[in-house]
């Protein structure tokens, strides 16, 4: 074309033009990088909240572990129970023991409770180890029923071996502890200690380690490292060599029955399984003319049969 004379080429390569199939393409990288950040970006925010629920867990753990009743129970309510304190009733008291003792001592029990109520709340124990013969103390933990002290694994243990040790040398032995779920931590590790003379181990309603049930409760957190408090009965066990009943509720809600099977199978002494059919957690048996005390405590002190699969 010509205008004014000057000549004007309006031939265009077609390389020089963005083609429609490379504006599309663009259009979609760009769609894709949004959404890659948008993303990454979820990834993120939910990163940050699964990280302040971890430490939240973390910090507050303790609180969601241990429900104790801080109240301290009065002389009439534990007289009404058939309970008295022990050693006395006052501020130094350790737990609660029976109006009367045994007629014919077989030996003494000492019982520790679950992580909910106080010690005054397993009366059960001792109306139905009491006619077999047994001196029970209920021993109640530091942060229950009155008690001074803090809450958690290092100061329950502790506490326990000082209890084990007074009513040993109050009441004589042969000795034998009662774990009942949290309580079977605390069992385990004063078992574990070589100084006190445990003569066997009854575990009811137990599991391997808390970090273990807490991954198998809540298997997509990864809570094995921030349990802080263990009750590692397994460890504990290991080396334990007295007689050990395990006692197991089947339909237990609280701990996976396969926890309290894994401890079974990890124990090297002399042991049996005593199997509650429809059970729960809390639903297991207590009554006193329960014919499972007799059993499992025959076996404990070596004087009975080994059954006990129920």
């Amino acid at each position: 074309m010509c205008f004014r004379g000057i000549s004007v080429n309006l031939r265009v390569q077609r390389n020089d033009l963005p083609s429609a199939t490379e504006h599309s393409r663009g259009k979609y990288n760009e769609e894709v990088k949004r959404k890659i950040q948008v993303a990454l970006k979820l990834l993120c925010y939910g990163a940050v909240a699964c990280g302040v629920l971890l430490l939240a867990a973390y910090l507050w753990q303790r609180r969601m572990i241990y429900f104790p009743d801080t109240a301290r129970p009065s002389e009439g309510h534990c007289q009404a129970l058939g309970l008295r304190f022990w050693p006395d009733p006052g501020d130094g008291y350790r737990g609660f023991i029976g109006l009367a003792a045994p007629a014919d001592t077989k030996g003494l029990v000492v019982a520790f409770h679950g992580n909910a109520g106080s010690a005054a709340d397993r009366a059960y124990y001792v109306h139905a180890l009491a006619p077999l013969g047994y001196r029970v103390v209920l021993a109640e933990y530091p942060g229950y029923g009155g008690r001074r002290g803090g809450l958690g694994e290092r100061p329950f243990v502790d506490d326990a071996k000082a209890t084990v040790h007074r009513a040993f040398k109050e009441f004589g032995g042969p000795l034998f502890l009662v774990g009942e779920s949290l309580g079977c931590g605390v069992a385990a590790a004063v078992a574990a200690d070589p100084a006190i003379p445990v003569a066997g181990v009854v575990m009811i309603t137990p599991w391997d380690s808390l970090p273990a049930v807490a991954q198998a409760l809540y298997g997509n957190l990864p809570l094995q490292g921030l349990v802080r408090d263990k009750y590692d009965n397994i460890r504990n066990l290991q080396a334990y060599k007295k007689p050990v009943a395990v006692v197991v509720a089947e339909n237990d809600e609280i701990i996976p029955r396969k926890n309290a099977m894994r401890l079974y199978e990890s124990l090297t002494a002399p042991k049996q399984l005593w199997v509650f059919k429809d059970a729960g957690h809390n639903s297991w048996p207590t009554g006193p003319n329960e014919a499972w005390w007799r059993e499992v405590m025959d076996f404990v002190s070596a004087k009975g049969e080994k059954r006990g699969r129920r």
